[in-house]
């Protein structure tokens, strides 16, 4: 396995700049309330929904359903008879032309307003989240458990920032200036967007000068997010504090030399005393890389694992 978590995490992106999702999918819409529409593309197994899993993905930061980390792990779980849903968070990706709402890390009732559409359908659902991604989904099935529904077996996260205030300024760091430009680029860009299809709600160059994930979350996240300011939107969206209380099974995966995600801050959150919850930290991988040799499409070893975990998981 290649070493070093800048490493993983760049060699992670250059292996899989490519990979695009080439089975058929149809557009499902949710509607998640509050005039909320959600976009999730979902490829079905033929036959009978009932007789096949299905696997929902959350994609991270400023991504959508075409994330190439979602791309590669539903390739190989479809490869495996399951059925795929790529999940766009509120008003990313093409999903902004049904609603140009801002997401945060804290919208887990729009990740729950999924799941219930997906478990009407299918008896054995789920979840699998990368990055924010995979907050989002432990987020949710912590705070969220007593309203999950039943079909929704097992959960995933890969490099969750359980702590959101720690990883937004390690993201901030100098050291770190490749990432947090890249974030911001596309932070602004689709805060421009949004601005264009609502500026009644968006002011116009709300997002100039911002020049740190913070100031951005400060500014942005938080404001139209309904907090008072980025400590607030923290302190209430991160998951670390509800792991806990996950009652079902579920995978955090995580690399100690992750850039972006100080491994204390996966570590230092308690589990359910049930064992339900199995924490896995591998010395290298850095963020959402994992690059190893595997079933996976661009070598994303974390694919092959997490599904792995959901299929041990339902047998068992």
């Amino acid at each position: 396995m290649l070493r070093g978590g800048h490493r993983q995490t760049l060699a992670g992106y250059l292996l899989r700049r490519r990979l695009r999702w080439t089975r058929p999918a149809e557009d499902l819409v949710v509607d998640a309330g509050d005039g909320v529409r959600l976009l999730v593309r979902a490829s079905w197994q033929d036959g009978p929904l009932a007789d096949h899993p299905a696997v929902v993905l959350v994609h991270g930061l400023a991504g959508d359903d075409r994330a190439t980390h979602a791309v590669s792990t539903g390739e190989l779980a479809f490869a495996r008879g399951w059925h795929v849903l790529r999940m766009n968070m509120r008003g990313a990706g093409d999903s902004e032309a049904l609603c140009a709402r801002l997401y945060n890390a804290g919208l887990d009732t729009d990740l729950l307003a999924v799941l219930q559409a997906v478990a009407a359908r299918v008896p054995r659902v789920c979840a699998v989240g990368f990055s924010l991604g995979a907050s989002l989904v432990l987020l949710a099935a912590g705070r969220r458990a007593a309203e999950l529904p039943r079909e929704v077996a097992v959960v995933a996260g890969v490099s969750p920032p359980l702590d959101l205030a720690v990883c937004a300024d390690t993201i901030d760091r100098p050291a770190n200036h490749l990432y947090a430009s890249t974030f911001l680029r596309e932070l602004r860009r689709s805060y421009q967007s949004r601005q264009r299809r609502l500026p009644d709600l968006y002011r116009l160059g709300h997002e100039r000068g911002l020049r740190t994930i913070r100031a951005y979350d400060d500014a942005i996240t938080a404001h139209y997010g309904g907090y008072r300011d980025a400590a607030d939107y923290y302190a209430c969206s991160s998951a670390g504090a509800y792991v806990a209380r996950i009652d079902r099974p579920a995978l955090i995966l995580a690399a100690e030399d992750d850039p972006m995600i100080p491994i204390e801050s996966i570590t230092r959150w308690p589990l359910p005393p049930s064992g339900v919850v199995r924490r896995e930290i591998l010395p290298t991988g850095g963020h959402v890389g994992f690059v190893a040799p595997t079933q996976s499409r661009g070598r994303f070893w974390a694919g092959e694992r997490v599904m792995d975990f959901l299929e041990e998981a339902l047998r068992g």
